[in-house]
């Protein structure tokens, strides 16, 4: 019972946020199937709350929850740490995304993180990886192909008044933590303190890309690695874009 207590909490929260954002996904029909996909998508303000709702989505239609890749110090808050164990997810490629690969689970990622995620209102919808390609090595490594999501609605979540990965960079906060000093406005006031705006989101899943389609790939490969990269930056920006404009005209 205790052992699965994190994964009733994380169904409950987010079956909550599902209904308070009216979520609605296409496209899940590309995640069926016994063989295990890497699902890449964007980093809405300042939670992923899509992916999250993404995640609850799948449990309800594969019967398990995929295995988030999730930000390192997550590990080193207790509580945090606690969840996430309980919920199978992992902080990057080890034994634990093996054995998820073996039994044909997926593997959740957003390449941009809080860089991504914790930016003004300013820059909204635009999606920013910069050349981390990380992610493509676990795909290839693993053999998995890749699949791109992005949602309407995702910076829709909060109001972002800084960047904070600009600003924790001046402040020389560690890497992992140059999320901190970003100030969110929500319909409450402040984040974390207030709700999310009850905004509609609106996810698409997109078709498979197989990274090696032009053949196999080199871990070390850089610049073709840098060429995928591009193409799967595309098909979420694109993503975007078509939810944004389906959302709009029914509007």
């Amino acid at each position: 019972m205790a052992k699965r207590l994190p994964l009733r909490l994380w169904l409950v929260y987010w079956r909550l946020l599902q209904r308070y954002h009216r979520y609605s996904v296409q496209g899940l029909e590309h995640l069926d199937g016994p063989r295990s996909a890497l699902v890449v998508g964007y980093h809405g303000r300042p939670f992923a709350y899509d992916m999250c709702m993404l995640t609850v989505a799948l449990h309800d239609r594969l019967g398990y929850l995929p295995h988030g890749i999730v930000h390192r110090g997550m590990k080193r808050i207790p509580v945090l740490r606690w969840l996430v164990d309980g919920l199978g997810f992992v902080t990057g490629d080890d034994d634990d995304v093996a054995r998820a690969v073996a039994r044909g689970e997926h593997i959740v990622v957003t390449p941009g993180g809080a860089r991504e995620g914790c930016r003004s209102f300013r820059d909204r919808y635009r999606v920013h990886w910069g050349e981390r390609v990380g992610y493509l090595r676990l795909a290839l490594r693993h053999r998995l192909s890749v699949v791109p999501v992005a949602a309407a609605g995702a910076d829709g979540a909060y109001i972002g008044m800084n960047d904070a990965d600009r600003l924790g960079r001046r402040l020389g906060l560690p890497r992992d933590w140059t999320w901190l000093p970003w100030l969110g406005l929500g319909p409450l006031g402040p984040y974390p303190i207030s709700p999310p705006f009850p905004v509609r989101m609106r996810q698409l899943v997109g078709e498979p890309i197989d990274p090696r389609s032009e053949g196999e790939v080199a871990l070390d490969d850089r610049p073709r690695l840098l060429r995928i990269h591009e193409r799967v930056q595309r098909a979420v920006q694109e993503l975007l874009d078509r939810a944004r404009g389906g959302q709009h005209a029914r509007a």
